[in-house]
């Protein structure tokens, strides 16, 4: 009878790389996108800051193409705003009445590379520190098998991604209808040795060090802020919408 408890249990794994997706692709999974420095925070803090939808691109020639037709574009690459778009993927350009009822475009260097990974999931949603909180309930209330996407670096491992879904799985693990497999028990024990002080623990991280040598360490804290938001960010067609 146990087993058969667990079996019917939803099951929580982390993909550690975008390019590793096809390995975990199963049929029904909500997949969790996660690019913590910056991109999931950015269209976090766009969705609280009033955008209508955003439609994220793997190119920066497909923003371009979205560019020239009249829609503010966010394009980010190696964690610098390309220049003759609109914003890059700091939370803090997406803090402007400008975006409010608009559509904006967005391309990052990690991010939207996941989000076009995963876009034929049964549900693809962003996650960040700054929505946590409503993201873990709606997972829980929705009791699905859930993927925790890692956008990593250039496809591969990034620490603060893995952290980040260490703390979803360690607040889903209280609840019994959950069963972690072994992706997601390895970043709960390591959320646990770090939930103290996240900053500090990715201290010597490659992308925080890349982000703080640009002068970025506002972007940083901010990113790794708690519950800034209760948007759910949603993938309806090629839009992210904000889950209803």
């Amino acid at each position: 009878m146990a087993d058969i408890l667990i079996a019917d249990r939803a099951q929580i794994d982390v993909c550690f790389s975008p390019f590793l997706y096809p390995v975990y692709e199963k049929e029904g999974q909500i997949v969790v996108v996660i690019d913590v420095l910056r991109a999931t925070s950015a269209i976090c803090t766009a969705f609280q800051y009033g955008v209508d939808k955003m439609i994220p691109v793997a190119t920066v020639e497909e923003a371009m193409a979205y560019k020239q037709q009249g829609y503010l574009v966010g394009a980010e690459r190696n964690a610098i705003a390309i220049e003759g778009f609109d914003f890059g993927n700091s939370p803090y350009s997406y803090m402007t009445e400008k975006i409010k009822g608009q559509t904006v475009v967005i391309t990052t260097t990690n991010g939207t590379q996941a989000i076009e990974a995963a876009k034929n999931a049964y549900a693809v949603v962003i996650g960040s520190f700054l929505n946590i909180t409503a993201l873990c309930n709606w997972l829980i209330a929705e009791n699905k098998p859930i993927l925790l996407l890692c956008s990593g670096w250039k496809n591969k491992f990034n620490l603060e991604d893995t952290l980040f879904a260490g703390a979803v799985t360690e607040i889903l693990s209280k609840h019994d209808n959950f069963k972690l497999l072994d992706g997601a028990l390895a970043t709960k024990y390591l959320y646990q040795q770090a939930h103290q002080n996240p900053y500090k623990f990715l201290n010597y991280s490659s992308h925080k060090e890349r982000l703080s040598a640009m002068g970025l360490k506002d972007d940083i804290k901010y990113c790794l802020t708690l519950d800034q938001t209760q948007v759910i960010p949603i993938l309806k067609d090629k839009y992210l919408v904000l889950n209803s």
